[in-house]
């Protein structure tokens, strides 16, 4: 499964025929045959059809919560849910399905019920209501108010509570596990970082040694490093501060177990807490400050690997950029596509960083040094932004209109004053004012080889790059 963003429907659920730990056969199956059998082991095909309905909404957002939040995945077993009716549903391989059920999934398996102000699938709790009973629905309950004239909705409400949603038209995808192709680490950015990010700072409320990250960006910085760092150091990872499966799994399931989302009484994800699906795909047409990015690290690959292309970099992806592109794929031995997605990008990262590391990053009169690779802002430390500050403060000597910074190395609200104030001079379209990202720093680094030079540079224009 890629980032989470909204809850899907998965085309396909593989269940553990025993309990979890039991050795007994998986089985795939489509999610609506699923929800078929289920629905015909749990409940009988003579109630009330809103009786009916209701139980299988609250079916479906049983499965769909095992599911998405990886439930089982994130603990090691390669299915998605059990038919161990002390856990799970009840689920009988093989079995005769009922026709009107069959009917009904096939009108409403793209559903599932939400708790109001939630994203993820409730945990919709039941038991039949006789024999045990539960917080959640009661089945044979559901009989009762059913003949009574309740609405499948009105129903689940009785149970659930009234801050309920029933979410409909749910997208039919397939998915896969939800760890990242490539192990995240320093340096790296984007939706997966981000996610990590929110996730470590909600378990360090109930784990105080984990350190918090602000801003949580998608951007891997220190603060990030040094937060799974410590995540690994209690729960016995190897603490290297990268992200690989092992990481990325135990603290999904860490999160999960914090949150209480496989509970009734889940304390809930908002929207602000997953990470936005993120365009991370380039090709033939794209545009943007990703795609400059991309030229940018594929340029200075080029001046030290003869056999990829150097693009122009304008931040559009065109013929020549995608030359470039199937120049690194064939020689780093990937698919020839011409196509940025996430292995390539992260291909094309790592040698850029493996050229980058042989460059003292240091600031020295009349030289530029190549974009380190790290979006800073403010709270980054360290030697690279102690040299951004000494650019930044030669430049200011020119242009007055750029406040002066204290060379310190701690990114603070000077810096990304003078940050802001150089962005806005030279009319660079960029996310974020006060951020700099390889568009800032290679416009930082152009206009100060231009003064140093004795050229100053047009105010809203800096050499090798339009500005729209």
């Amino acid at each position: 499964m890629p980032t989470p963003s909204l809850p899907v429907i998965p085309e396909t659920v593989t269940v553990h025929l025993g309990a979890p730990s039991e050795n007994a056969n998986n089985v795939t199956v489509s999610f609506p045959d699923y929800i078929k059998n289920v629905a015909s082991s749990e409940i009988y095909p003579t109630w009330p059809e809103n009786a009916i309905r209701a139980n299988i909404y609250a079916q479906i957002s049983f499965a769909l919560n095992r599911i998405y939040t990886e439930y089982y995945r994130v603990r090691g077993y390669p299915f998605d849910i059990t038919n161990s009716t002390a856990i799970d549903q009840s689920f009988v391989y093989g079995r005769d399905i009922f026709e009107n059920i069959s009917q009904i999934v096939d009108s409403i398996f793209n559903s599932y019920i939400q708790r109001q102000g939630n994203v993820e699938p409730l945990f919709a709790q039941y038991c039949d209501g006789v024999r045990v009973t539960c917080d959640g629905l009661s089945q044979w309950g559901t009989v009762s108010l059913a003949e009574q004239g309740l609405l499948p909705y009105q129903i689940l409400q009785y149970y659930y509570g009234d801050n309920i949603n029933i979410v409909t038209d749910v997208p039919i995808q397939g998915i896969s596990g939800s760890a990242p192709l490539v192990p995240l680490r320093y340096g790296f950015s984007g939706p997966d970082v981000q996610q990590i990010q929110v996730r470590l700072n909600r378990i360090s409320n109930n784990y105080p040694a984990i350190p918090k990250i602000y801003p949580t960006d998608g951007v891997y910085g220190r603060e990030t490093e040094q937060a799974v760092t410590a995540f690994q150091e209690i729960f016995n990872l190897t603490p290297d501060g990268i992200v690989g499966n092992n990481t990325w799994y135990r603290i999904a399931y860490i999160y999960n177990s914090v949150k209480r989302l496989n509970e009734l009484n889940s304390e809930g994800l908002t929207l602000n807490e997953i990470s936005s699906q993120y365009p991370n795909e380039l090709s033939s047409g794209s545009t943007g400050e990703g795609v400059f990015t991309l030229q940018y690290y594929l340029s200075y690959i080029a001046n030290f690997v003869n056999t990829v292309q150097k693009p122009r970099t304008d931040g559009i992806f065109g013929a020549e950029t995608e030359q470039s592109v199937r120049d690194f794929q064939r020689t780093y031995g990937l698919p020839v596509t011409g196509v940025v997605e996430e292995v390539t990008w992260s291909n094309i990262y790592n040698v850029y960083l493996g050229l980058v590391s042989s460059v003292p990053l240091e600031y020295r009169e009349g030289v530029t040094v190549p974009f380190p690779g790290v979006v800073l802002r403010r709270g980054a430390t360290g030697e690279d932004v102690r040299v951004l500050q000494e650019y930044l403060n030669y430049v200011a000597n020119v242009y007055t209109e750029i406040p002066q910074t204290s060379v310190t190395g701690n990114y603070g609200s000077a810096t990304e004053n003078a940050v802001t104030a150089f962005q806005e001079l030279f009319g660079l379209d960029v996310g974020r004012r006060g951020v700099v990202g390889s568009v800032t720093w290679a416009a930082l680094m152009d206009v100060y080889e231009d003064i140093y030079r004795g050229n100053r540079a047009s105010t809203g224009q800096y050499p090798g790059y339009t500005v729209s």
